[in-house]
């Protein structure tokens, strides 16, 4: 990209952003930073979901579309456990554990057989997410469950400037986001365990002749992908809830994120994420009829001058 098209690019998105914004502030200051905190909880949920995706999907090139279906599977299994333990945080455990061992099996027993069939991973990964849902439907019904913030982070925080008082669960997401986002980066750029992983993807052969075992590697990288799906299921069913049809939200948001972020990139996921979460709830705040239309703008202005996304990097 040339930097008369970079300069027309922001001039293009920048533009009518400034323009809003300055709107939006004079007509009701308070909507618009509350719309703000929306966006920016609402995107940490998308970046916990969309990361596991990430390591899936944008960093080992194995396409699981039954990612949305995991995180229906953790947010169950963390709305039972949290009803018979009491405890949020063994909830999220079990939502975890429950998403990683699932991923591992659909790892170990279907995708290690099909690495580099992008066409027939994704076919057999949409039956399961069809499978997997149904399961789900006939053992929970569709009924929507919701599960119980834990007491330390109940109730409002009030003296918030201009908002005054904002949901203490919804603002700490902001925080699980962050410190989920940094672990990841950690892992993958400083640790022995992230240069294997970015080594197996690039020559899978080459690492396995120095020893290492490769599919126990892969294997441990979907568990963790999947769990993070499961964890970002109990954690939205606090805010939002847990009903048959949440999976495929999820996915297409996910895809999104990676689409829009870059496939692999971590920050890359991140800045999806806040593009997506923003532009959904500015989108139903001030222009609900039209709200779905801003997410797929975006989708196309980034297709079309970033074909491999915002932080996307050459092959």
């Amino acid at each position: 990209m040339t930097r008369n098209q970079k300069i027309a690019l922001w001039v293009l998105v920048g533009g009518p952003i400034a323009a809003f914004s300055a709107w939006a502030i004079h007509d009701n200051l308070r909507l618009y930073f509350v719309t703000l905190l929306n966006g920016l909880t609402l995107a940490s949920l998308y970046f916990i979901v969309a990361s596991g995706f990430t390591l899936v999907f944008g960093l080992m090139r194995n396409v699981n579309l039954a990612h949305g279906s995991l995180y229906l599977l953790g947010g169950y299994v963390g709305f039972f456990v949290a009803a018979k333990t009491g405890y949020w945080i063994v909830a999220v455990a079990a939502g975890f554990a429950a998403a990683a061992l699932a991923g591992l099996l659909i790892q170990i027993f279907i995708l290690r057989h099909m690495q580099g069939q992008d066409l027939r991973q994704t076919m057999v990964t949409i039956g399961l997410s069809i499978v997997i849902a149904d399961i789900l439907l006939w053992i929970f019904t569709g009924q929507v469950y919701q599960i119980e913030a834990p007491e330390w982070l109940q109730g409002p925080i009030k003296g918030l400037p201009i908002i005054n008082a904002y949901s203490a669960y919804r603002l700490s997401l902001l925080g699980m986001g962050i410190v989920i986002g940094v672990t990841l980066w950690l892992l993958l750029s400083k640790t022995r365990v992230g240069m294997m992983i970015r080594a197996g993807v690039d020559d899978r052969a080459m690492l396995s002749a120095a020893g290492v075992n490769v599919n126990l590697i892969f294997a441990i990288t979907f568990a963790l992908g999947a769990g993070l799906a499961g964890l970002g299921g109990v954690i939205g069913a606090v805010e939002l809830s847990i009903v048959p049809g949440e999976d495929t939200r999820l996915l297409l948001a996910s895809l999104i994120v990676v689409i829009v972020g870059g496939m692999g990139s971590i920050l890359g996921a991140a800045i999806g994420a806040v593009i997506l979460g923003l532009a959904e709830t500015y989108g139903l705040a001030y222009a609900p009829t039209y709200s779905v239309v801003f997410t797929f703008v975006i989708l196309i202005l980034v297709l079309a001058f970033r074909p491999r996304g915002i932080m996307g990097k050459a092959a």
